[in-house]
Parts: C-alpha cells; sequence; structure tokens
C-alpha cells in the first residue's frame, strides 16, 4: 500500500513539474504575459504595440526586435510599448525580464483583424453537426498550407464584469489546425494573404444566437438617449426565442472583447444580426452605436469595419438587411459584404462560406490598403420620376450593371404607387441608371429591391459583387 501511495506521489509530481514546463512560455513564477503574446503570435506592423501583463515584481524589461523596454509594475500590473515595426515573415522570439526570464516564440509581424459576430461567424472550417459541411471544406484543409496565417482563439464567455485576460492561444494555419478556424475568417485571412502577401492574425472572437446589444459595453448603451431603456428592460427584451448560456447586458463586450482593447488590430470583419431579426427597425442604431463604441474604446481610429449582410432565409427580414446597408452609408469607413447567393431559405448557417470571406478580403483592401479594384456590388443612391417610369441611380457600379447569368432579365424589382401597393417592375439598364415601370404603376412613388426574406434576384456589377437589396421609403413601416 505504501508503494503505491509513493508511485502515485511521485508520478503526481512528475506531471507538476512537466504543467510548469509547458506553462513557462507565458509565465514565471509571479510575472505573466497577458495570453495574446503567446507563441505564433501576429503583432500589426506600423503602429506601436503594447506589451502588457501583471507580477508582483518591481519592474518588467521586454526585448524584442532590437528594442527594449523597461517600466515600473504598478499595483500588480505593467505595460511597455513597443515603437512601430516593419513586416516579419521571420520567427521572431520575445523576452520578458522580471524574476525570471519568460520567452514568447514564432512571432510575425503584419496585419491583424478582429473577426466577430454569431454562430456564422463562429461557425469553424470543420465539421460541427448537426450543421451541414461547409462547401468544400476538405480540399480546402488540405491545400491550407499558410504558416503566415495565425488564429487567435478567444473562449465563448459571457462576463458580468470586464476581464482582463481570455486565456485563449494562437495557432499556426495548417491541415492539421485549420478545420478549428473560423470559415469566413480563414478564407478571409486566406485571400487578404495573397493579396498583400505579409503575415494575417486574425482575433476569432464570435459566439452563436448573440445580439449586437450583449457586444456593447453597458455604458455606450446606456449613454445613448435612445437605447437607455434597454439597459432598463434588458431581462424583458431578451426573454425571447433562443438566449446564449449566461446571457447578461454587456456580458460579451465584457469577456470578448474588452481583454482585446489594447492589442492592434487593423479593423473588423462583422457578421451577426440574426438574433436582432425581430428588433430589425432598431437595428441601425444598435450597430452604429456599437462600431462608435469599438472604436472609442479599441482608442485606434475610426478603423475599417466591415459589415456582412445576411444572407436570404425564411425567417430574415429584408428591413434587418436595409438597416445594415444603412449602416454603411451613414458610418464613415464601412463596406457591406451582400450575401443574396450565399443564402438557403432553410437554413439559417448556409453552407457558402468561401465568397463572404473573399468579399471581405476585397472591401478589406479597399478601405484599409488603399487597392482600387470595386469592392462592393452596387449600392443604391438615388432616385427620380419622370411620367410613369422610376429611374434609380446606384454608387459601386464598378465597370457597368448586369445581370447574372447575363441577358437573362433582372428580378426583383418592385414599383409602388401613392397608394403603397407594390407589383413587379419591368426593369432595364441605361448606363449606370436602372429604369423601372409597371402599367399598374401610373405615378410611381417608391421602389424597391429584393423585399423579401428569400430574395430571388440576379442584380450585379460585371465585377461579379451582388447588388443589396433596397428600398426607398422608411423601412420601419415596411417589417
Amino acid at each position: 500500500m505504501l508503494k503505491h501511495l509513493l508511485i502515485r506521489s511521485a508520478s503526481q509530481g512528475i506531471w507538476l513539474f512537466l504543467l510548469s514546463i509547458s506553462c513557462c512560455s507565458f509565465a514565471f513564477g509571479e510575472t505573466q504575459v497577458n495570453s495574446l503574446f503567446s507563441d505564433h503570435m501576429v503583432l500589426q506592423h506600423g503602429v506601436s504595440v503594447p506589451v502588457w501583463g501583471t507580477s508582483t515584481a518591481t519592474s518588467v524589461s521586454v526585448r524584442f526586435n532590437g528594442q527594449e523596454h523597461k517600466t515600473i509594475v504598478s499595483e500588480g500590473k505593467w505595460m511597455v510599448r513597443l515603437k512601430p515595426m516593419d513586416v516579419s515573415k521571420t520567427a521572431l522570439t520575445m523576452e520578458v525580464f522580471a524574476d525570471d526570464t519568460i520567452r514568447v516564440h514564432d512571432i510575425l509581424i503584419g496585419e491583424v483583424w478582429l473577426c466577430s459576430g454569431q454562430s456564422n461567424m463562429e461557425r469553424q472550417l470543420g465539421p460541427r453537426p448537426p450543421q451541414r459541411p461547409v462547401d468544400n471544406w476538405e480540399a480546402e484543409r488540405d491545400q491550407a498550407n499558410y504558416p503566415l496565417i495565425r488564429q487567435f482563439y478567444v473562449p465563448l464567455k459571457y462576463a458580468e464584469m470586464p476581464e482582463e485576460d481570455v486565456f485563449g492561444k494562437w495557432s499556426v494555419c495548417g491541415p492539421s489546425t485549420v478545420f478549428d478556424f473560423s470559415a469566413v475568417g480563414y478564407f478571409f485571412a486566406k485571400n487578404l494573404y495573397k493579396k498583400l502577401e505579409v503575415p494575417i492574425g486574425i482575433l476569432f472572437s464570435a459566439f452563436g444566437g448573440t445580439p449586437a446589444e450583449d457586444w456593447t459595453s453597458r455604458a455606450a448603451l446606456e449613454n445613448n438617449p435612445e437605447l437607455n431603456k434597454l439597459v432598463e428592460n434588458y431581462v424583458k427584451t431578451m426573454n425571447v426565442g433562443y438566449q446564449p448560456k449566461g446571457q447578461r447586458i454587456a456580458g460579451l463586450y465584457n469577456g470578448m472583447i474588452y481583454p482585446l482593447l489594447h492589442f492592434p488590430i487593423k479593423g473588423v470583419a462583422w457578421y451577426q444580426g440574426e438574433s436582432n431579426n425581430d428588433r430589425a427597425s432598431q437595428y441601425q442604431l444598435v450597430l452604429s452605436n456599437m462600431i462608435q463604441n469599438w472604436r472609442k474604446d479599441f482608442n485606434q481610429g475610426n478603423f475599417p469595419f466591415l459589415i456582412v449582410q445576411i444572407a436570404p432565409h425564411k425567417n430574415m427580414k429584408p428591413a434587418l438587411r436595409e438597416a445594415q446597408r444603412k449602416v454603411t452609408e451613414r458610418v464613415r469607413n464601412t463596406a457591406l459584404i451582400v450575401t443574396t447567393d450565399c443564402g438557403d431559405a432553410n437554413d439559417i448557417h448556409p453552407t457558402k462560406k468561401q465568397p463572404v470571406g473573399e468579399r471581405l478580403a476585397l472591401a478589406a483592401a479597399a478601405l484599409a490598403y488603399q487597392a482600387k479594384e470595386e469592392y462592393q456590388g452596387p449600392m443604391y443612391s438615388s432616385y427620380k420620376v419622370k411620367a410613369n417610369k422610376l429611374y434609380l441611380k446606384f454608387k459601386h457600379t464598378g465597370k457597368g450593371l448586369v445581370s447574372l447569368p447575363q441577358n437573362e432579365k433582372l428580378k426583383g424589382f418592385e414599383l409602388a404607387g401613392a397608394d403603397g401597393i407594390y407589383y413587379p417592375a419591368t426593369a432595364s439598364i441605361e448606363g449606370t441608371t436602372i429604369v423601372l415601370s409597371n402599367d399598374q404603376v401610373k405615378s410611381p412613388k417608391h421602389a424597391r429591391y429584393g423585399w423579401a426574406n428569400v430574395p430571388d434576384v440576379n442584380f450585379y456589377n460585371k465585377e461579379g459583387l451582388p447588388a443589396s437589396p433596397f428600398i426607398t421609403e422608411n423601412a420601419e413601416q415596411k417589417n
């Protein structure tokens, strides 16, 4: 019996020793580095980069990429700021000196993007039963030899108060790891990497079934005169339909965004809205407020914010897509990723993730890196009426307007007169204008396009990017 206990004790001691060794790249003794600064990370180039953590020592020094900075520990916390650095495809090592030395290995310097939202962003590339497989995922897995693409996974967490660390980890993109990458995030990163040929890091912070209000700080909700009532009635408002485990006001901001705020990013790719479908008329305000909240709290300027429009589904209201369109129309440095050709009437988790990632990369290249190619489909701009016809003007017409397949009649356009009754419209292309008519509408008053939960549409620019659904009147009246 004694021999058995001695053997068990010895084995436990060996296990604890090995565990301590495995953790030494992140912490040693009483000094720790935030988990964002762990093996395989990507740092944003061209900007000052804070490095931070906790310690019981009096001072901490950081040595990295030819720089060395020392700081005093205050109330158990420390932070240094690295000067802006050039892109590095060569693996670098960071050393943190306090009571002893912490080393973080295989660090690259390139472009960092935050990929956030709910289940269609959270959905990983690999299988997730009972959801159907992502299109072509096995071939993508087998070809995913992109060691310069890395993902930092933020664990799912609703938190009552702001958290300091998410205790996540970085993964290098390869056939044995990519199945756990966000599918949309992976396709976005892959296409952006091919455009820029620099290391790409994505912060993967998404949680299925969550409304945008949960991703917004409580202060940002309370300080908005039109949203502060939501704070007072939060439980009642959210007590409809599916509720994620642990849901609480600002819980995802506290647990999955606040801990990232000091980490420099280039921009945000956002795919969310399904959980705001029942409050579609308010979503424009909610999302605009959240964007303002993040930009203010990240304190990195008005970084690009790329919004994936909700895909066609039998339950998704057109007013939600209109709210997303209007956000990009009114909030600067934003883009709309239209998905009218990527949906599934009967599946809220459509399998076409690759086109979404490709279009995100196009928008990122334009907004963040000044690429000149067209990055959005036609976007409604204005209209005028002449006699019995209505003329629609568009932005982002690219090399011209088309129907796809080409030479097919345009569909999805409707006209209404003063009575507000909409009829299918005959639509024709005249340069960058769409001309609408219907014999039953003698004096057109308004027009709309793709105004359905599952729109049947075929309007694109010649770059192959679909036009966003829209309505020329107040969408709140058409929920």
